[in-house]
């Protein structure tokens, strides 16, 4: 465990915070921004529309927040560890009784002057509370049971709140983030093999216990041919025209399985399938190296702090994207079940961008602040 001294104050100009940017994240960030919003101006019809204009003006919005974040010391995101964590608590309680409903689902809060969805939010504060938790902790007490509950509850009390919407996806992705965090703070690896066991052994009162709709996307997944014009018919579509892209893609608005509406949310959970129906099998690698590019610079960064917290954070980040963009991706290409998983920055939809750009903000804060001691 590292040896946590009092904390030294590093104060810089704001010229000395600039040039200690990570301008490599940075143009990432920027260019799959770019990507995005090309994207998203395909599946408007190559038009201007609502999905083109809102998405680039909350990237816009979003970019901005994220260099502010950057410039706030690391300590004082520390510091708002369990606040933050416990206001979105209360976020996800007041959506569970004053929510809008949409879909089916009651996911979104109304603050007026956004409609907010707590649970994405969540899965970037989870990461912070928890890293916030470990970061005192002597490596004798990491594996002790009263470690490990609490971090269990830290990371069920929001998982039920996100379930009852109903959103089992996102519920699952915020595990996943929690996870990731006791995985890289040091907690045995037994627990995680004990807790896999437990999850395959209680699978069949698990999917007892799933909505019909839940039940028809796992039986969907197994076999869509099943109901090929009716459940299945999302993930068939998405498969022909991920498969009709070949080797180069049929080119930039030129994607018949899209343009012809055979793809349903298109912009949000499958705008990968259209990005790779329009250039191809190369496009998607390019598309994945920036992925890996971005995801290594956030583990570059963790490296190279002096804080325990800033470390698990920023590898904690950096693991829970790598699984965000893998079960998007393998959603679409039929390899897992549907569960409504936004592709990090590519996606429509205000608050999973929102949440993203956050903590995008922190790791840059930490690589801005990168020498700064956290007692």
């Amino acid at each position: 465990m590292y040896q946590h001294t009092r904390l030294t104050t590093n104060r810089f100009t704001f010229f000395q915070k600039f040039k200690n940017f990570d301008y490599v994240l940075l143009f990432c960030i920027l260019l799959l921004g770019f990507i995005s919003l090309a994207t998203m101006y395909s599946t408007d019809g190559g038009e201007v529309l609502f999905h083109t204009r809102s998405h680039f003006t909350k990237f816009i919005v979003f970019i901005l927040m994220m260099l502010i974040i950057s410039f706030i010391n690391i300590k004082y995101w520390f510091a708002l560890g369990y606040l933050s964590y416990l206001v979105i608590i209360g976020l996800l309680i007041g959506t569970y009784l004053f929510g809008i409903t949409s879909s089916g689902s009651q996911r979104w809060i109304n603050l007026y002057f956004i409609n907010l969805q707590p649970s994405e939010l969540m899965k970037v504060f989870i990461i912070l509370c928890l890293a916030k938790y470990f970061h005192r902790m002597k490596i004798e007490n990491v594996n002790s049971i009263y470690t490990i509950l609490t971090s269990l509850i830290i990371i069920i009390l929001p998982m039920g709140l996100v379930i009852v919407q109903p959103d089992l996806g996102t519920s699952v992705l915020i595990a996943i983030s929690g996870i990731a965090v006791l995985w890289f703070a040091g907690v045995n690896h037994k627990y995680f093999i004990y807790t896999l066991l437990g999850f395959v052994i209680s699978l069949p009162f698990i999917i007892a216990f799933l909505k019909p709709y839940q039940k028809l996307r796992v039986l969907t997944f197994l076999n869509p041919d099943r109901d090929p014009l009716g459940a299945g018919y999302q993930i068939i579509q998405s498969k022909i025209a991920v498969g009709s892209g070949g080797l180069f893609g049929k080119g930039f608005l030129k994607g018949t399985q899209s343009y012809l509406e055979f793809l349903p949310e298109k912009h949000t959970d499958f705008i990968f399938t259209l990005f790779s129906e329009e250039f191809g099998f190369v496009g998607s690698v390019i598309l994945l190296l920036i992925y890996a590019v971005i995801i290594y610079r956030i583990v570059a960064i963790g490296a190279s702090c002096r804080s325990y917290f800033a470390k698990i954070f920023c590898y904690s980040f950096g693991a829970a994207i790598f699984v965000f963009i893998t079960i998007n991706m393998s959603m679409v290409l039929g390899l897992l079940p549907i569960v409504g998983s936004p592709l990090p920055i590519m996606s429509y939809g205000g608050s999973s961008m929102l949440a993203t750009m956050i903590g995008f903000g922190i790791v840059m804060s930490a690589r801005v602040h990168n020498q700064q001691l956290i007692a």
